[in-house]
């Protein structure tokens, strides 16, 4: 293997993983963040579903929501129709922050007063720019902890 070939494996290897699903009706959605997240520079962990044909979202819902409790992955994206039964079946799982967005403003307050680690994204009512923005945000802004890390606490418990 040339060193340029090592080089490039490492760098791929390096990058963060985000997990990402939806259900048939944020399919077109998850191919969207999937390209953003590649151009980012982070490795998306795709947990389906893998075309518009009629499934459950639970069951994306709960595979992406394992992968980031267990701490396989950074940080979690799924997208169905609304956001709404993804948020619901994502916040079953101890350990995962859930937020269902469609600003990019509210993605960063996600990240910022409310520690989420999945972002929910209703693709029937959300555009790709603005998708791709507030995964953007969701994905650079940290935690700003204080008055917000108290509020947190009481959620754990």
């Amino acid at each position: 293997m040339s060193e340029a070939a090592r080089a490039a494996r490492a760098a791929r290897a390096a990058r963060p993983r985000v997990a990402v699903g939806s259900d048939h009706a944020g399919f077109e959605m998850k191919k969207t963040v999937k390209r953003a997240l590649d151009e980012l520079g982070y490795e998306a962990i795709d947990f389906g579903t893998d075309s518009e044909e009629s499934t459950d979202y639970p069951d994306f819902a709960h595979a992406v929501s394992r992968a980031v409790a267990s701490g396989a992955v950074e940080r979690g994206v799924l997208a169905c129709g609304s956001g709404i039964g993804m948020s619901i079946s994502a916040n079953r799982h101890e350990g995962v922050r859930a937020a269902l967005v469609w600003d990019p403003e509210l993605a960063e307050l996600a990240r910022r007063h409310n520690d989420a680690n999945v972002l929910v994204l209703p693709g029937r009512f959300i555009g790709e720019q603005q998708a791709v923005e507030a995964l953007r945000r969701f994905l650079d802004v940290s935690f700003d902890g204080g008055r917000h890390e108290r509020r947190i606490k009481k959620i754990e418990r």
